[in-house]
């Protein structure tokens, strides 16, 4: 609560935040999944970076596994929103797995400008973290032509064996202004270097960013909801500190320290794609609690992205 006689402190509550459309709909063909066919569904890898999301669906059926020897022959799999490469689509096959894939369609994208840029005979420059299930998923479309850059650095190093043969792709979730800092400097290596037809960076992504930039110039603290695996809750971050703003990742209203809060007349507070609004609602109700009770919803970009379900589910949500 506020102190008698002491100005009202500022939660600007940042949108767009939190699910993107890829999410809601990866969430949502799980959920669907288990309606329709039951538990247990088996899921490989998180279906998205977030600890709340997977424990909520693991408690309602889901199986969440890091790999396919952990799934029984025939039984029914999910793909993550993150993406496979063909050596795993194979690999499910081959043990009959009733495969559901909840690929979002822009990472599905990538990896068919991938598959096609392979074919015409280029080197693709991934730029991106080659630790990332996405990234691991993209680079498998092509593997013999990929290379991955996950770093200003690693584009001054990076070898290729034809350079008026190269192209760049992107991981989805990354920061604009670090890829633009890695593009920039692989054209100075290779001036007929060739980028995707649109933008791989997501939109949601990007949204994202350039709301926590605008709002960060007027917050003393930037807060953002996302576990830590969460690549584009970890560029939120970065993104506030670069407006110049101080900034932290926390998974729930749990991580707020009190010190953060010394002298701050205002808080922004968003969330990565992959973190739920229940999360941010908590982290809210808290920062009210420590005082800072005046709320300003800031809407910088609007918002309605919505991809359709994947087939076979679309009756069971049509009836849900």
């Amino acid at each position: 609560m506020t102190a008698p006689g002491t100005s009202p402190k500022t939660l600007y509550r940042v949108r767009p935040r939190g699910f993107c459309a890829g999410v809601v709909r990866a969430i949502e063909i799980v959920d669907l999944g288990l309606q329709a066919y039951g538990a247990p569904i088996y899921v490989l890898h998180e279906i998205v970076h977030n600890r709340y999301v997977v424990e909520e669906l693991a408690a309602k059926g889901a199986v969440f596994v890091n790999s396919l020897a952990e799934v029984p022959v025939g039984a029914r799999l999910i793909f993550s929103a993150h993406g496979v490469s063909p050596a795993v689509r194979e690999l499910a096959a081959s043990r009959r797995l009733r495969v559901i894939d909840a690929t979002c369609p822009l990472v599905t994208k990538v990896h068919l400008e991938a598959v096609k840029f392979a074919r015409e005979g280029y080197t693709i420059l991934l730029i991106g973290d080659r630790e990332h299930d996405e990234v691991e998923g993209t680079s498998g479309e092509a593997p013999a032509a990929t290379l991955v850059v996950s770093s200003v650095a690693e584009a001054d190093a990076v070898r290729v064996p034809d350079p008026s043969r190269v192209v760049y792709l992107t991981q989805t979730t990354l920061s604009q202004y670090d890829t633009a800092e890695i593009i920039a400097r692989l054209r100075q290596r290779f001036p007929g270097i060739k980028g995707p037809p649109a933008d791989d960076i997501c939109y949601a992504t990007q949204n994202r960013q350039q709301a926590v930039e605008t709002v960060a110039r007027r917050a003393g603290l930037v807060l953002v909801v996302g576990s830590k695996n969460s690549a584009n809750s970890n560029r939120l971050v970065e993104v506030a500190e670069r407006a110049g703003a101080r900034a932290h990742l926390i998974e729930d209203e749990h991580g707020i320290r009190p010190a953060w809060l010394e002298g701050v007349a205002g808080v922004a507070l968003t969330a990565g794609a992959s973190a739920p609004e229940v999360l941010v609602e908590r982290v809210s109700a808290r920062l009210q609690e420590m005082g800072f009770s005046r709320v300003e919803e800031v809407e910088v970009i609007p918002e309605d992205v919505r991809f359709t379900l994947p087939a076979e589910l679309a009756p069971f949500s049509a009836a849900r």
